[in-house]
This record gives structure tokens, sequence and C-alpha cells, in this order.
């Protein structure tokens, strides 16, 4: 696609998002009440209102939040201990060669603030692209995978839907990657710092939580996850 057609369907996008559509006009979260964006003149979204919208896009549900430090805790002390465990298995071993190949595969590396423009399956790939250039062992992709599944067994009240599950293990992963970081030396003020790290929200998180769950899909069958 051109930039004149890209121009012309964002102005195309952006023309029916100002115009309401009152056929979806209740956000579908039960006991909200609120306007769906749809209704208003804040989007196409006809399922959730701002706020339900905004917390489906950071934590994959409408309404559940994502799991704190503390409860992934003792999941994430099982799962270690049991890939340690497990070295040799075939079906880890598997899981390894398809996140290194996640790794070579992700192209050049993309520094954090030069992300803006990419689609979010474009920046899917500079996450991965960072975890290779931060020599991050593909044992802890694995790690973060099955914390996220014994999480989910062990929750009373779970969202049961894959898409929470991935967003969630996206995090967890997308964490890993990190940012960027320079320092520079130069200056009359003295050294100068930058931290950026890249927004943890959006489809990039469903596009990483799809190739992990691609990556560990056979070690998850073959062993129950």
């Amino acid at each position: 696609m051109n930039w004149a057609k890209k121009k012309q369907r964002k102005d195309e996008v952006k023309a029916r998002a100002n115009e309401p559509n009152f056929r979806f006009h209740t956000c579908r979260v039960v006991g909200c009440g609120k306007p769906s964006r749809a209704a208003t003149q804040d989007g196409l979204d006809t399922f959730f209102c701002r706020s339900h919208a905004d917390h489906h896009s950071r934590h994959g549900s409408p309404y559940k939040a994502s799991y704190t430090a503390k409860e992934l805790a003792p999941h994430r002390k099982r799962a270690r201990a049991w890939l340690k465990g497990h070295e040799d298995d075939p079906w880890v071993k598997n899981a390894i060669v398809r996140v290194e190949t996640l790794y070579n595969a992700a192209g050049p590396h993309v520094e954090a603030f030069r992300l803006r423009g990419l689609s979010p399956e474009e920046r899917a790939r500079a996450a991965w692209a960072r975890l290779r250039k931060a020599k991050i062992d593909p044992r802890r992709v694995l790690e973060a995978s099955l914390t996220i599944a014994l999480t989910v067994q062990a929750d009373l009240q779970p969202d049961s839907k894959s898409e929470y599950r991935r967003v969630q293990l996206a995090k967890l992963v997308h964490k890993l990657s990190s940012g960027t970081h320079k320092k520079w030396t130069a200056g009359v003020e003295g050294p100068t710092e930058m931290h950026v790290y890249p927004r943890s929200r959006g489809q990039v998180l469903r596009h990483i939580g799809a190739h992990v769950d691609k990556a560990t899909e056979l070690l998850v069958e073959h062993h129950g996850f």
C-alpha cells in the first residue's frame, strides 16, 4: 500500500470514528452502562466504552486485570524447577530451537525509540530482535510460558479465553526484551542518559503471545500444561 492509499484509508477511518453509531450504544461489560466508543466520537469499537477498551488493550480482558508479581511468583518457581529437571526432554529442546528461530528470523535490531510508525507485527519482531541482542536465554521464554499456564490453572476465577492468556504471556516476554538505554559522557553538564521502554499493550502483545504459543505448542501438548 503506497503513501496516498495509506492516507486515504486513515482519513476514512478517522471520518467513521468521528461519526457516532447509535446502533451499538452500550458497553458490553455487565453493569457498565457507559456508551460504547462507536456511540461517541471516540473510535469504532462497538463492544466497549473507552475505559474498558483501554483495559482490554492492556490486559487482554475488558474486566480481569493482569496477574501480579506475587501471584506469578510460586508458579514461576515451579516452572523454573520443572525446566531444570527436564533439560534433556526432546520437547523442551524442540521449544528452545523454535524460540531461537524467532530470534534469528526477527530481522535487524531496532532501537526502542525508532518503533514509531511500525505495524504491530513489525514491533513484535523488533521485540524478538531485542531479546536476541540482549542474549536472553530461550529457556526464560519457556519459563514465562509455563508460568502463565500454571497460574491460569490455579486461578479460581480465570479468564478462559486464549487472548487473555496470550497477552499475559506476552507481557512477561516483553519485559525480558526491556528497552533501549544510552549514555553520553560528553557535554558541559556531564553525562546524559536516555532510557526508552516500548509500551506493553495493544496488538503487538497478541502477536508476541501467538509466537510463543506456536513455539511451545508441542511442549505444552505432550506435558499437559
